[in-house]
């Protein structure tokens, strides 16, 4: 089968990425193309769709010239979530996507979230989980309430991913596990839910399994009449490229934020973690943070590195057993498991020997216990113990960084060798649909393989567990001064 190909295509929060792979898994090609986000004001974060599609174009003709047409079984696409298109009726994008990270939507979102009790949260999710300022309600309520202009004009509001496979093949369709905090345990919209904002059940699209095919690529497109699968959110798309799916297994990525998450049948309710709908046999427990490889592109913008650079910094300073400041990774807000969109980030313990090695390896240590602390309350909702994390993404390419991370999750971490899990992963997604593999648990066991393995140093359990204190402790004590310090940008 390997004169065959899949394609994946994942719409990520910096550049669309595209991938051309044999049905085994290997990689033929991978196109990498940046794109601009825009802030135009405090809390505010676009960007343009059309830059996507652009994108996503460019790479397919790029992939047309390198293997016959006829021989792609099929493209998945994938996307960040949690981003959202205002589109009419003939699919004139209305507004700039408002992207994940956008919190403008912060009061609507606390007047949303209080207008629904706990006993509701459990009946619908299974668990507690909050209304924040990147749920799609809270931005429909925004754009009612501050464009009505645009609010009178929408007609469809669109993930990425559901944006482009509308644009590619005509259809409007999403998938129930891409809509978390809209859809309910039986994978359906959630009515007492929609009800809260006017018109919000007419402009959402209809759902299908991520796992059907969403219709075929329209005749002037690089690869006409080929099928396009549903497909999910990038986090999900990602766990299956790290071939996550069994009982008690665990997951960590690293792209812009962290996820990671926990497949367990248990259900804890543990608040500021996301218990997704049982589909294909799984039961995720789920939670992204804010700021994983962001932290590390914002130091590296802050001092003109490369990440490399700043990984060797951070290799030297861990082999100097100097004091290292502790950091909160907090620089635009955090959310799982805290949901706190006016979080900041914080140095505790700066002094006159300070200097870039230091920072940098406060800074890969933050983002590892931001993620420690996620990881706790995922043990607690799922009632698992992980000994083994299989990991992946652009924010796994430092040997230096994954040994923090195993170190101070006390937890060995394998690594999948594609540079790019999300990517192998929308395309599995599609051949499936396709009907290349038969299910996801089966099409994943054959395309994904691990490269590197990272122990953690048990010697050091004592003095992580003091900072991991520490460094809750610190956000407790500098949560009202954050909240504070926001409210005088806007006076």
């Amino acid at each position: 089968m390997s004169n065959e190909h899949l394609i994946g295509i994942d719409v990520g929060t910096t550049s669309v990425k595209a991938g051309l792979f044999t049905t085994e898994g290997r990689a033929v090609d991978i196109i990498v193309t940046p794109y601009s986000t825009y802030h135009p004001a405090p809390e505010r974060v676009e960007q343009s769709p059309a830059d996507w599609m652009q994108a996503i174009t460019s790479s397919l003709q790029k992939f047309a010239t390198l293997v016959d047409t006829h021989s792609v079984r099929s493209i998945g696409v994938t996307s960040q979530v949690n981003s959202h298109v205002f589109c009419a009726a003939d699919g004139k994008v209305l507004h700039p996507s408002i992207v994940w990270k956008d919190g403008r939507a912060a009061e609507q979102a606390q007047t949303l979230d209080h207008s629904i009790n706990d006993e509701q949260r459990l009946e619908w999710w299974g668990a507690p989980m909050p209304i924040d300022a990147s749920h799609v309600l809270s931005r429909l309520k925004w754009m009612q309430e501050n464009r009505p202009e645009i609010w009178q004009e929408t007609r469809h509001v669109l993930l990425p991913k559901d944006y482009c496979i509308w644009q590619l093949t005509g259809e409007l369709v999403s998938d129930p596990w891409s809509n978390i905090g809209l859809v309910n345990k039986q994978l359906v919209y959630v009515e007492p839910l929609l009800d809260l904002v006017d018109k919000a059940a007419a402009v959402l699209p209809p759902l299908k399994n991520m796992t059907t095919i969403a219709g075929r690529t329209k005749s002037e497109q690089p690869f006409p009449g080929i099928p396009v699968s549903t497909g999910t959110m990038d986090a999900w798309a990602g766990i299956f490229g790290t071939a996550v799916t069994g009982q008690g297994e665990s997951v960590y990525l690293s792209g812009t934020s962290e996820v990671l998450g926990i497949v367990s049948e248990t259900i804890n309710p543990t608040p500021g973690v996301l218990v997704m709908p049982k589909s294909h046999d799984i039961t995720m427990h789920i939670g992204p943070t804010q700021s994983g490889g962001a932290s590390q592109l914002w130091f590296c913008e802050l001092f003109g590195l490369e990440p490399a650079d700043m990984s060797r910094l951070a290799e030297q300073r861990v082999k100097s057993n100097q004091s290292i400041p502790l950091f909160l990774p907090h620089t635009q807000g955090e959310r799982a498991p805290l949901w706190d969109s006016a979080a900041r980030g914080v140095f505790i313990g700066l002094d006159d020997s300070t200097d870039r090695g230091a920072m940098a390896q406060a800074v890969y240590e933050g983002v590892a216990y931001s993620a420690r602390w996620l990881m706790d309350s995922l043990k607690q909702s799922s009632g698992q113990q992980p000994i083994l994390i299989k990991g992946g993404g652009g924010g796994f390419q430092s040997d230096t960084w994954n040994q923090i991370r195993a170190d101070i999750l006390g937890v060995e971490i394998s690594r999948v060798s594609v540079t790019d899990p999300g990517l192998l992963g929308a395309a599995g997604i599609g051949a499936v649909a396709a009907g290349t593999h038969q299910n996801i648990q089966e099409a994943f066991e054959n395309l994904v393989t691990t490269d590197r393995h990272y122990e953690p140093d048990l010697s050091k359990s004592d003095r992580i567990a003091e900072r991991m204190a520490l460094f809750q402790d610190t956000y407790h004590a500098t949560a009202n001064l954050s909240h504070r310090w926001l409210n005088l940008q806007y006076e």
